[in-house]
């Protein structure tokens, strides 16, 4: 997700409260049965960032890497984001529900582009793109 501001460019990421092993992230999951990418990327945006005003400006590509735990076969689809004009420069964010996640917490925040380190898991690989 990016936003604009009068220093140019920003990019949301997060880092798990407790676990700083897990790396810097984007907002990222799972699509459930009967649901669309778009929506998808939505609620999981919402889960994990407690943001609300949010829309899907487009796909920026995909990636078929396996999953760095599992080693399962995995697709990924990255999308751009906007964010609302009000967004906050920083927050921590405990995510809600009955989903594996639920309880994590997470330390949002945007932070200039081009990023001055890599994200956890190749996440920044598409970043180019935007």
């Amino acid at each position: 997700m990016r936003r604009r501001t009068d220093g140019g460019r920003e990019l949301l990421v997060f880092d798990h409260l407790g676990a700083p092993g897990a790396g810097t992230q984007v907002p990222a999951g799972g699509v459930r049965p009967g649901e669309d990418l778009r929506s998808a990327v939505l609620r999981e945006v919402e889960e994990e960032t407690g943001l609300t005003d949010t829309r899907v400006v487009r796909a920026l590509g995909a990636d078929e890497r396996p999953h760095p735990e599992t080693g399962q076969a995995r697709h990924t689809t990255f999308f751009l984001l906007s964010a609302g004009h009000r967004t906050a420069d920083t927050w921590q964010h405990t995510v809600r529900g009955t989903d594996a996640d639920a309880g994590l917490r997470f330390g949002c925040r945007f932070v200039p582009l081009p990023l001055a380190a890599p994200l956890a898991d190749g996440q920044d690989g598409l970043l180019g793109r935007i």
